[in-house]
């Protein structure tokens, strides 16, 4: 079969199937759950593949789930991708009521297109077609979330990395990997568009812990040491850096107290921060996170208190593939014209997709159909057809240009693809950023 004839198949399938992919997320949208916790979404995800046929594998970083779709020979292999976890916000009307979990980033949407674009190319039989391997990936942890929780993960040793796709890399999962792909949602956007290309922050993760000493709140406050003043001290420190950062180095510093204390008559004695430093390159980070420690620093030290700063790497600014980008914006602009390959520019975001862009080739185009911003209660899909079958048919035929003909297009994009470390190199990089 052509594989124009092949495309246009692909994409009535995915038109007949418009129904379930809504219902699949529907159904993520009532039942969010925090990274590393997928457990209701992984199973959703499995049921899912497991209706196309598809061989499985699952407890992929403790949550993930996979189902790999075989061509008529060896060749490249493709990852489409879909993030199963959400953010937390107590007070959107969706979050789950016990743990604030809420699926205000589009992660729904992701999954729900990633299955798409497996109903599409499985429902019409395109596996004779191609030559390869597609992996349809519903992969956790995306959300760089519970930082100490996850610090427990690792203590327990059931994880080396807080970010779904770094574990992921450090198991090896990756490691015969020649193209990934995944959609994103953008923001208050409720007109049909793919928008290409986006570059975004990396950023390192920060866990403060202040050790004062603690005595009655009234009647013998001068015997304690006051954590929560120190922490306070040090909030305040780090906005007094903020006219250091240089604007083209787009830094975001923002903590949160995780831990304030324990009962309001005690000295608080135990006080807890998480923050991020962000930028748009390594270099700036580290420049911006030694004025952040020193800044914290100072906060112990103004009132006593000991102060412990626990550095955990945190993800990589994005690099999208450029062979990738031109292949997607042509089936963007097939799909929809020229709103099908709109230049994102520069998201202040950040993407653990940047980690593994530094290795293989990447796409992450974002989708519309929303209205509201990211991570905040008033964000919501409007229209499904942009947000999810759209984005379902976009990376159906991207697979499609990449595995037809003997997968020659894969075969390029991997050999002009120059990777910014290998991953030896990005593992020891990680290592070092955790000192």
């Amino acid at each position: 079969m052509a594989t124009k004839a092949l495309k246009k198949k692909v994409c009535e399938r995915i038109d007949q199937r418009r129904d379930e992919m809504i219902r699949v997320a529907q159904r993520m949208l009532k039942q969010p759950e925090l990274g590393y916790r997928e457990v209701k979404t992984a199973a959703l995800v499995k049921e899912e593949l497991q209706k196309l046929n598809l061989p499985i594998r699952e407890g992929l970083a403790l949550t993930g789930v996979e189902g790999t779709l075989s061509g008529k020979e060896a060749g490249p292999t493709v990852v489409v991708m879909g993030e199963m976890d959400s953010v937390m916000e107590k007070k959107s009307p969706l979050a789950d009521p016990v743990t604030g979990a809420a699926h205000l980033c589009g992660h729904h949407i992701q999954v729900a297109s990633m299955l798409g674009a497996a109903m599409g190319l499985v429902g019409t039989g395109a596996a004779p077609h191609l030559s390869g391997r597609v992996k349809f990936l519903g992969c956790p942890a995306e959300e760089y979330l519970e930082i100490e929780y996850r610090l427990g993960l690792m203590a327990e040793g059931k994880i080396s990395f807080l970010g779904g796709k770094q574990e992921l890399i450090n198991l090896g999962y990756f490691d015969d990997v020649d193209a990934a792909m995944m959609v994103h949602s953008f923001a208050d956007t409720p007109e049909p568009a793919f928008l290409m290309n986006a570059a975004g922050n990396g950023f390192l993760a920060k866990f403060i812990r202040y050790e004062g000493k603690p005595s009655h709140a009234g009647a013998a406050p001068h015997r304690g040491i006051n954590a929560l003043n120190a922490a306070c001290i040090g909030i305040m420190a780090v906005h007094a850096q903020r006219e250091t950062f240089q604007d083209d180095d787009a830094i975001r510093v923002h903590p949160i107290i995780t831990k304030g204390g324990d009962v309001v008559n005690v000295v608080p004695s135990d006080v807890r921060l998480e923050t991020y430093v962000r930028g748009k390159s390594l270099d700036a980070i580290l420049d911006a996170s030694a004025k952040v420690d020193r800044a914290f620093k100072a906060g112990g030290d103004a009132v006593g208190a000991a102060t412990k700063i626990t550095n955990i790497a945190g993800y990589l600014p994005i690099f999208q593939d450029r062979n990738l980008t031109e292949i997607a914006s042509r089936n963007g602009r097939a799909l929809l014209g020229d709103r099908g390959a709109l230049e994102a520019g520069f998201m202040g975001g950040s993407f653990d997709v940047g980690d593994l862009s530094h290795l293989i080739p990447v796409i992450h185009p974002f989708v519309t159909g929303t209205e509201g911003h990211l991570h905040t209660a008033e964000f919501h899909v409007t229209d499904y057809e942009a947000a999810v079958v759209l984005p379902a048919k976009l990376m159906a035929l991207c697979v499609i240009d990449l595995l037809a003909d003997g997968g020659g297009e894969a075969r390029r994009v991997k050999k002009e693809f120059q990777p910014r470390l290998t991953k030896a190199q990005y593992l020891e990089l990680m290592q070092r950023l955790a000192q």
